[in-house]
């Protein structure tokens, strides 16, 4: 399922398909390790739509959902949008 970074919600993982972004927020991110082909995970969202914790690796990045919205995501297979009991 593809999607954007700012959707997925703690716990779950997806590999990077692309960044778009205007060019220094991609240099930036991309500094950050986000690349295409990269796995990553949602660790915590903070309060009140606040950023989103994300593992890349063995590197953890807090990231404001404005920037998140730019990074598209396509969510392991295993893994469903939402969890049902």
């Amino acid at each position: 399922m593809h999607m954007h970074l700012d959707a997925l919600k703690p716990g779950q993982s997806a590999i990077i398909d692309r960044i778009h972004a205007e060019q220094a927020l991609s240099q930036r991110l991309s500094a950050l390790g986000f690349r295409a082909g990269k796995k990553l995970e949602v660790i915590r969202q903070a309060a009140f739509n606040g950023p989103l914790h994300v593992r890349i690796g063995s590197t953890d990045v807090i990231i404001r959902l404005l920037d998140a919205k730019a990074i598209h995501v396509h969510l392991l297979s295993n893994q469903t949008e939402s969890t049902t009991a």
